[in-house]
């Protein structure tokens, strides 16, 4: 019981810190996490100790599983390319660079072991790469590359790490690149593997079924299946989650119903609002673990999180400005790809924030090296740690003002309104035909509300080309339409405290309003 409480109340306090970063215009990650730090020195409150096969297999997967049911295939096709270039080859140059500057700093410890932190400060987060970079406003070819990286990018540290600890905790504790290539390409074959299995597994499924309820049950299990299949076989499950997210988000609407859609919607925005959450603060919370036992002289401690720190974001933009032009010069990427002004690779390298998964990937480090050989594991936690606090906290605030001062040529509203325009225009038109093609027997009074309803939707299209300054005939209606529905919904209330009606009448005219007013909203949003 006394675990539910404290579950409850770290979700409250994720929600408070959530809702309190909104009204303060700040990013949730950094006040959750800052928040987490502040309550680790209240007196009496819970002590939390991450354990690491919860957030890899419990917590990581719904994340990156709805990530990926709303990435775009398309798009994360057309940047392949720069999205491999991160999410493998930085990630393995980043944990190189950092193994060799704590080898070099620490010489008594294996380079195999000094590898596998290097492997648990590669990859940035999942969740904060994305929040920051919708938040911040960033175009939409950069968002797209980095949340590509954060959905395969964990999958290459994981590796990294297995074989680095493996090769630490073995004898000779020799650690090659052959070995980290073979794990590596073996791992992801067959995480893709289950992936592609899960698409057809569970889209035939979901195809079955016609219950919203059951199809928002299945969409739960999906993450968690196939990421218990892919460990089964030794295979990346990190891979496989993202695969199956993308089919799966792809054939959406063949594959579910209107309904459905709308409450696995629904479901999996309250999810990742509670997760995110509560993953930040639970970093935060975790001071006191990290601290505990750490008792390296301050020279020392101070001069190593120092160089791991520059090496994990110097790394970064080592590697992005070559990996940017260089790979230009082939000339089937450079007819693929658009020409990238460079203010695009340094907002990019900016946005390298770590995360929970770095903490987790930290905690799981072995206690002993081959033979019972010690090593300052508590060092490696504490480093792992600052990384994940300087990077989100200080790279994740200033990332605005980076994003401002690069002047990036933002996305073009003008360019997306008439594209849509011009697809509702025709979809307009199937509409109308289909609707003349059935439109025998059916009363005029019908026809003519629907002709004017496939209008009304080509018109909104046409409108949103019109500046903010006036009031558009859609916005008008809009207006009056939602102080209407607000009169209608006092009157079905007082009908049913008056004793008028049953609730059940009143639940069913609430559903149909709320319905209408929610399409109002989302007309007037977009």
């Amino acid at each position: 019981m006394e675990a539910l409480i404290e579950v409850v109340v770290f979700l409250a306090i994720a929600t408070f810190g959530a809702a309190l970063a909104r009204r303060l215009g700040l990013l949730a990650p950094i006040l959750l996490v800052v928040l987490g730090l502040g309550l680790s020195f209240v007196p009496g409150f819970p002590e939390v100790r991450l354990d690491p096969e919860l957030v890899l297999v419990g917590i990581l997967p719904p994340l990156l599983y709805v990530a990926a049911l709303k990435t775009s295939v398309p798009a994360f096709r057309l940047n392949l390319r720069p999205i491999l270039l991160l999410a493998v080859g930085l990630v393995l140059f980043t944990a190189f660079v950092v193994g060799t500057v704590v080898h070099l700093i620490l010489p008594g410890v294996p380079y195999s072991i000094c590898l596998a932190l290097g492997a648990v400060v590669a990859p940035p987060d999942a969740i904060a790469a994305t929040a920051v970079a919708r938040r911040v406003g960033l175009p939409r070819r950069v968002v797209t590359i980095l949340e590509g990286e954060s959905l395969v990018n964990d999958a290459t540290a994981l590796v990294l790490l297995r074989v680095a600890v493996a090769a630490a905790t073995a004898a000779g504790g020799h650690v090659g690149v052959g070995a980290v290539a073979r794990e590596v390409l073996v791992s992801a074959g067959g995480g893709v593997l289950v992936g592609l299995l899960g698409v057809v597994v569970f889209g035939a499924l979901h195809k079955r079924i016609t219950d919203p309820v059951l199809d928002n049950a299945l969409s739960l299990i999906v993450p968690f299946a196939v990421v218990f299949a892919a460990e089964e076989i030794h295979a990346s499950g990190v891979v496989a989650v993202v695969v199956t997210g993308l089919g799966i988000g792809h054939k959406q609407p063949l594959l579910m119903s209107a309904a459905s859609r709308l409450q696995v919607g629904a479901f999996w925005r309250l999810i990742q609002f509670l997760l995110e959450g509560l993953v930040f603060l639970l970093v935060g919370l975790q001071l006191p673990e990290v601290l505990r036992d750490l008792d390296e002289p301050a020279g020392r401690l101070v001069g190593v999180t120092a160089a791991v720190l520059a090496a994990v974001v110097l790394a970064r933009f080592v590697w992005l400005l070559p990996a940017t032009y260089l790979g230009r010069l082939v000339p089937r990427a450079r007819r693929r790809e658009t020409s990238t002004p460079v203010q695009v690779p340094l907002v990019i390298g900016w946005a390298g924030m770590r995360g929970v998964v770095t903490l987790a990937a930290a905690l799981a480090l072995p206690l002993t090296l081959a033979d019972d050989r010690a090593y300052p594991r508590q060092l490696f936690i504490w480093l792992a740690f600052a990384v994940i606090v300087v990077t989100l906290v200080a790279q994740g605030a200033t990332l605005p003002a980076v994003a401002r001062a690069a002047k990036l040529p933002p996305d073009d509203p003008v360019q997306d309104a008439l594209s849509a325009a011009a697809v509702q225009q025709q979809a307009s038109r199937a509409a109308r035909d289909r609707l003349e093609e059935l439109a025998g027997g059916a009363p005029d009074a019908v026809v003519e509300r629907l002709r004017g309803l496939v209008q009304s939707r080509t018109n909104l299209a046409w409108e949103r080309l019109g500046g903010e300054e006036r009031e558009t005939p859609s916005r008008a209606y809009g207006r009056l339409r939602q102080e209407m529905i607000d009169a209608e919904r006092e009157v079905f209330r007082a009908a049913r405290d008056s004793g008028k009606i049953p609730e059940e009448v009143l639940v069913r005219a609430y559903r149909d309003l709320d319905l209408e007013e929610s399409l109002l909203r989302q007309e007037a949003d977009e």
